[in-house]
């Protein structure tokens, strides 16, 4: 099933330029995955470290990190991931 995965600030290095003919836009990369992927699954499929993947996303969803080994996605659902952000 495909689905929109989008990794912000510099999340987005670990988007590969280009993915099963598919190439990267910018920050986001439409995916197939299987149809019981997990969140979780998602984003350990793209190495992120799970330290990293701060606010997760799913169709402007926020879910938590203890949720995200449950929380199946569906056919043209958006994952969004941003890493931790600071300022001053």
């Amino acid at each position: 099933m495909e689905i929109t995965l989008k990794l912000f600030a510099t999340l987005g290095d670990y988007l590969p330029e280009e993915l099963n003919g598919r190439v990267r836009k910018y920050n986001e990369l439409q995916i197939e995955v299987d149809e019981a992927s997990t969140v979780q699954a998602v984003i350990e499929q793209f190495n992120v470290p799970t330290a990293l993947a701060h606010l997760v996303l799913v169709n402007g969803v926020f879910i938590p990190r203890h949720a995200r080994a449950n929380s199946r996605l569906r056919v043209g659902d958006e994952l969004a991931v941003w890493p931790p952000i600071a300022g001053g």
